[in-house]
C-alpha cells in the first residue's frame, strides 16, 4: 500500500508544481487553489507512504520521479526543452533511484 500512496503522493507534487507557475504569483485562483491542493495530498500520502517505505527511499522516488515528470511535463505544456546535459542529469537521478531501492540494503529493509 505504501507504493500506492506514494504514487498518489507525486502525482500530487507534479500538479501543485506545474500549477505553481500557471498561478501567476498567486494571482489566479484556479492554479493557486491547484497547488495548495497538490502539496497537502503530496506531503500527506507521503507521510502515510513512510510507515512502510523509509524515509530516505520515499523521499528519493518522490522527489526523483517528480524531478523527471515535471521536466517532461513542462517540455510539453511551457516548451521548456532540456539539453543532452539535462536529460543526462536526468537519467542520473532515475539511475541512482534504481540503484538505491534495488541494490543498496537500504531498499531491502522495506517492511
Amino acid at each position: 500500500m505504501g507504493y500506492f500512496y506514494l504514487i498518489i503522493a507525486i502525482v500530487g507534487e507534479v500538479v501543485g508544481t506545474i500549477s505553481l507557475k500557471n498561478s501567476e504569483s498567486f494571482t489566479q485562483p484556479i492554479p493557486s487553489s491547484l497547488v495548495i491542493i497538490g502539496y497537502l495530498i503530496a506531503f500527506y500520502f507521503m507521510m502515510l507512504s513512510m510507515k512502510t517505505i523509509p524515509v530516505a527511499i520515499t523521499y528519493s522516488i518522490w522527489a526523483g520521479i517528480g524531478i523527471t515528470a515535471i521536466a517532461i511535463i513542462s517540455s510539453i505544456k511551457f516548451g521548456e526543452i532540456p539539453d543532452l546535459y539535462a536529460i543526462v542529469g536526468l537519467i542520473f537521478i532515475i539511475v541512482g533511484i534504481f540503484i538505491l531501492v534495488s541494490l543498496s540494503n537500504m531498499g531491502k529493509n522495506i517492511a
